[in-house]
């Protein structure tokens, strides 16, 4: 057993411990394959540049044996959340994941969604986005990230610094729809069939990953991979497993 006998199914970050860049972190594929072979598993992005079947084409060019089924991505449980309040919403996001809501476009704007726009992110767009707080949309939060391991294997800023500055703007508290909410973990859990406190979750953000699987009942895998800082292991935050990356799990 690769993990305590309690443990029955497996939630794992993809960005950071699967691969950083273009490049599949040193015996990643391996270690996934054997993981599989013991429990079922879910791979958990906050990504929100990329839809899930960009996210499922991209590991499978890397050698990852990962099906669509899978993957829950934040631009899934976005959607899902905007269609059941039949509303579209202002969209602060890149053009690939902007298409991904073209179906609701003929809803009233009732949020102001905000993701990983990257270059998206100008006074335009963000000011754009105020207005429509202003007018009493609410503001709804893909991710708060401060920050992820980018290409170039340094730190770029994530949206969690643009979404606070909506907020400050417009006086609202965003609400969180992906990592680390509550919500979000439970669905993936509920899609294994399996009780949170029966579940580990497998990632390199202290925060987003680990403390907010504890959050949710969940037990927790720091990896020192990806965004992974030694500063992160004096923040009281106690993962209740320490690996060096995903493949020293076996």
């Amino acid at each position: 057993m690769m993990f305590d006998e309690s443990v029955k199914a497996v939630l794992c970050d993809i960005g950071g411990v699967l691969y950083v860049g273009e490049e599949p972190i040193k015996g990643a594929v391996a270690a996934i394959r054997e993981i599989k072979k013991h429990y079922p598993i879910r791979f958990l992005t906050n990504t929100t540049q990329k839809t899930s079947a960009q996210v499922v084409k991209k590991l499978q060019k890397m050698g990852f044996d990962i099906e669509s089924e899978e993957i829950i991505t934040a631009l899934d449980v976005t959607k899902m959340f905007l269609a059941k309040e039949k509303s579209s919403a202002e969209f602060l996001l890149t053009d690939d994941a902007l298409s991904f809501f073209n179906e609701l476009k003929y809803y009233d704007k009732k949020y102001v969604v905000v993701g990983d726009a990257q270059e998206n992110f100008n006074y335009k767009n963000l000011n754009r986005a105020f207005r429509k707080l202003m007018e009493g949309a609410s503001l709804l939060a893909i991710a708060k990230n401060r920050y992820f391991k980018d290409a170039d294997n340094e730190l770029s800023m994530d949206a969690g610094c643009f979404v606070s500055a909506l907020e400050y703007a417009s006086g609202q508290s965003a609400s969180l729809i992906g990592k680390p909410s509550k919500e979000f973990y439970h669905l993936a859990c509920a899609s294994l069939h399996v009780k949170p406190e029966k579940c580990v979750m497998i990632g390199d953000d202290i925060e987003s990953d680990i403390k907010g699987a504890q959050d949710a009942g969940i037990k927790a895998a720091l990896v020192k991979t990806g965004k992974f800082s030694k500063k992160d292991l004096s923040l009281g935050i106690k993962p209740e497993y320490l690996f060096d990356s995903v493949a020293s799990i076996l």
